[in-house]
């Protein structure tokens, strides 16, 4: 029958209709067969994989190593519980070392807790600098102990063990409790750290304590570390390519030290994170050679290092106020002993005769009684074939080079008249003071024996306006230098306290006082003497300068005709200076470091060249360095000493170009000097050394016409020379500091010849001016004792600086830097005093008795 059904089947036709539906059906039928059949087979391989992925799920314990074996066919699962006290934190520590060797898949450990999750593999790769990677089998992580707010509670974490390896890999296992992991306040803690085993720590502020210095120790350089002040959150970032992305940190080698805050973290407490880095360049270290293959792994090598971390308190409020107060009384009592001896000086200048109630005839012959007895020195000579000149010659010879050259005899109220009727608007440039051909300038100064009339001839009121410009330019210069300085390290320490980078200042942390947004307020409040001392000098400059426009307003003819010529320009300029000084070094101070250790030093190169320039002012007043001349000079100083910091250490060629420059300045200055500006740099300047050389050192064999400038410029050319030649054989690295002690150097020098021909010329030298003297030179031995202790120094890494770092001397507020800081405002306060009063003596001796030198 179905033989016969197919029969027809095949022999008539269906319809169309019917022939689509029975195609349709067959497709589905199938479809529904096939998807039935994979259904089977799906649930079959299910079965079969969970039948080989075991899962195994263990009830561990603490202190005990587990030695297990994993591979991609079974995964662990250690189940571990502990009590949770709100009043007692306990730390959980988890220990992993991997037995098999070579193995070309990872374990990852997965450790989960009730508010946390913390994963990693083993093995271990860290990354170093140019992509160096670093292979660890042993790592060692500290579990984040989310704070309970219940007093017990029973918690329980788990750790997943699994890798995708076809092969077993053997791995030990070992949950410990860190029963230490409170630190204590003021008891040291010592532990072992390397880079997979990082080590961190809590700390909870005691009742009282608002602040603290957690510092840690070590007694090796290497490996590098990074000791980091975390707040109480989960994940704690303990590793060295993550420790900088939260909180407080700095490098360490042997010492680091963090002041922290009570009011930077809301829970009273903080964790103190300690790292081991992969690599020691950061903290000075050697680097190692670069991969040659972009996957080779590098030898870690041994890594450990044995750390000891102690809690201290921080200073209190207190001790803030008495660092304040003790500052200010310093520099105060300054104030009052400078009133004491300006009312001691002002009844002892009443008891004597005022010269203003005399006549003009009488005080010319009081004068002539006081006159210094010319000496037996003869200025710039030597005498012919070896003959010395009597008192007596020398006097002599003074009286006939006066006549020679035309000089008269003036009256003292002529002389006054003539000098009231002389223009106030009459600049110096457009007429010449010397009325008398015979009496010109170029003579007067080619003169064998000069005296300070011959080189200050020039109307004063023309002088004192040249010399006021210092005043005036100095402080233009201030402003416009001050302002920008002030807002970057204000954006400096904005950055430090944003990012928590504590590398990017080389502070004294050991001895760093935080206030406010600052984080050494101590270094900064130290730079006050400088500006309270700079200021006092500017009002004993004021008072003397008042002083002495009322002699000259009475007609005063000791203040018209006698003692060194009264200009104050330079003083008001070396004042402000002092006080830019103190300025400037607080800002430095805010965040010290390379990159603007020239605003610390920029008026110090001021201050030692308005020194020098006032020196020569006092003997030299018509022919001194003009205001724009003298700064431009410093400005070029100021950029030699950028271009050093910048590119100077260790490079050749600048220091050849410095070197060359240095002497080239020493040669063109001496020649200045010794000819009192009667010379030209031009086309012809070799010629005539040539010509001068050949007439008196071949032909003739004379010696130099000015002896005593020529052993000052040969002295100061030996040193300059000198120091030319160390700074190119030994490259200091502080360039700053080196170009300040040529300036120094060359000050100081200049300052021993002035004493010394003072002193040769038979002036003397009053109780006043010896005192600032012998106080001065005193201060300054203590000053520099600080100064060179060191307490930092941004010529290294900023680990390598903490070395240095020492605890505070003074009152536990001040540091030795501190100290140098009062001590050396101090004595360049008193060398300011000295300047001014060195030539008190000379006052009522009439310019024409007076030796230039």
């Amino acid at each position: 029958m179905v033989m016969l059904i197919w029969w027809k089947s095949r022999h008539k036709p269906l319809p169309g209709f019917l022939s689509m539906c029975f195609k349709w059906n067959f497709i589905l039928l199938s479809l529904f067969q096939l998807f039935l059949f994979t259904f089977v087979l799906n649930v079959s391989c299910d079965e079969l994989t969970t039948e080989r992925n075991r899962i195994v799920q263990k009830d561990a314990q603490f202190d005990y190593t587990y030695n297990d074996e994993v591979n991609n066919d079974n995964q662990t699962i250690y189940a571990f519980n502990h009590t949770v006290s709100r009043n007692k934190t306990e730390g959980v520590r988890v220990w992993v070392n991997l037995l098999s060797e070579n193995t070309k898949s990872p374990i990852l450990f997965v450790v989960r807790q009730k508010q946390a999750v913390l994963s990693f593999q083993v093995p271990l790769i860290l990354r170093g600098l140019y992509q160096r990677k670093y292979q660890y089998t042993q790592v060692g992580r500290t579990l984040c102990q989310p704070p309970t707010r219940a007093v017990s509670e029973m918690q329980y974490f788990y750790v997943d063990v699994s890798t995708l390896s076809s092969t077993g890999i053997s791995y030990q296992l070992r949950i410990s409790r860190v029963e230490s992991f409170t630190l204590q306040t003021e008891v040291k803690f010592s532990f072992t750290a390397t880079p997979s085993q990082p080590q961190y720590f809590k700390y909870d502020f005691p009742d009282g304590v608002d602040s603290v210095i957690v510092k840690v120790n070590s007694q090796t350089n290497f490996p590098c570390s990074v000791m980091s002040i975390q707040d109480i959150l989960c994940p704690v970032y303990d590793l060295d390519n993550n420790v900088a992305f939260i909180g407080m940190y700095q490098t360490m080698t042997k010492t680091a030290a963090i002041t922290v805050q009570r009011k930077e973290f809301p829970s009273n407490s903080f964790y103190v994170v300690v790292v081991v880095k992969t690599e020691d360049e950061a903290c000075g270290g050697p680097l190692k050679y670069y991969p040659l293959l972009p996957d080779q792994l590098m030898d870690p090598g041994n890594r450990s290092k044995t750390l000891e971390v102690v809690v201290s308190p921080a200073i209190k409020p207190d001790v803030y106020v008495m660092g304040m107060l003790f500052c200010l009384g310093i520099f105060l009592s300054f104030y009052v002993l400078t009133f004491l001896v300006a009312c001691v000086e002002n009844k002892r200048r009443r008891g004597q005769t005022n010269p203003a109630d005399m006549s003009p005839a009488e005080t010319a012959s009081l004068l002539g009684k006081g006159l210094v007895t010319p000496s037996p020195y003869e200025y710039g000579s030597v005498a012919d074939n070896g003959s010395s000149f009597s008192s007596e010659a020398i006097t002599d010879s003074i009286a006939s080079a006066e006549v020679h050259y035309g000089y008269m005899e003036r009256s003292m109220e002529s002389v006054g008249c003539s000098r009231r009727d002389s223009l106030s608007s009459v600049e110096e440039d457009d007429y010449d003071t010397l009325a008398d051909i015979d009496s010109d300038k170029n003579i007067v100064r080619t003169k064998k024996y000069l005296c300070v009339s011959d080189l200050a001839r020039k109307d004063k009121r023309i002088l004192s306006k040249k010399y006021q410009i210092y005043f005036w330019n100095i402080a233009t210069i201030a402003v416009f230098y001050a302002l920008p300085v002030i807002q970057l390290v204000i954006t400096y320490q904005t950055v430090v306290n944003v990012t928590g980078n504590q590398d990017i200042c080389y502070y004294n942390f050991l001895c760093a006082h935080p206030l406010g947004a600052l984080s050494s307020f101590n270094n900064i409040l130290s730079n006050l003497g400088y500006v309270m001392l700079g200021l006092l000098f500017l009002l004993i400059v004021l008072h003397r300068d008042i002083a002495h426009n009322r002699a000259l307003v009475r007609n005063d003819l000791a203040a018209l005709e006698c003692g060194i010529p009264k200009h104050f320009g330079l003083f008001y300029a070396m004042g402000t200076a002092l006080m830019m000084e103190g300025l400037l070094s607080a800002c430095y101070h805010v965040c010290p470091n390379y990159t603007n250790f020239q605003f610390d030093t920029s008026f110090m190169y001021m201050i030692a060249g308005l020194c020098m320039l006032k020196l020569y002012q006092k003997r030299h007043p018509d022919i001194n360095a003009s205001a724009y001349t003298a700064y431009a000079c410093l400005a070029a100083v100021i950029f030699f000493s950028v271009l050093g910091v910048v590119f100077g250490k260790g490079n050749t060629v600048f220091w050849i170009v410095f070197s060359v420059i240095h002497i080239l300045a020493t040669m063109l200055l001496s020649t200045q000097l010794y000819y009192m500006g009667r010379w030209r740099l031009d086309s012809g300047v070799f010629r005539r050394v040539l010509n001068t050389v050949y007439t008196d050192c071949i032909r003739t064999c004379s010696g130099p016409m000015y002896i005593d400038r020529m052993v000052l410029l040969v002295m100061g050319n030996i040193v300059n020379w000198s120091l030319a030649a160390y700074g190119l054989i030994e490259k200091p690295s502080d360039f700053a500091s080196y170009l300040l002690a040529i300036a120094i150097c060359n000050l100081l020098l200049y300052f021993a010849f002035y004493i010394i021909m003072k002193l040769r010329s038979g002036e003397r030298i009053q109780c006043l001016a010896l005192v600032c003297i012998l106080f001065t030179a005193v201060v300054w031995g203590f000053a520099l004792y600080f100064f060179f202790q060191g307490l930092s120094t941004w010529q290294k890494t900023p680990a390598e600086s903490r070395e240095h770092n020492r605890d505070c001397i003074l009152l536990s507020f001040f540091d030795d830097h501190d100290i140098w800081h009062f001590l050396s405002s101090i004595a360049m306060f008193g060398s300011f005093l000295v300047l001014l009063t060195m030539d008190d003596d000379l006052d009522n001796v009439q310019r024409d008795k007076i030796y230039v030198f």
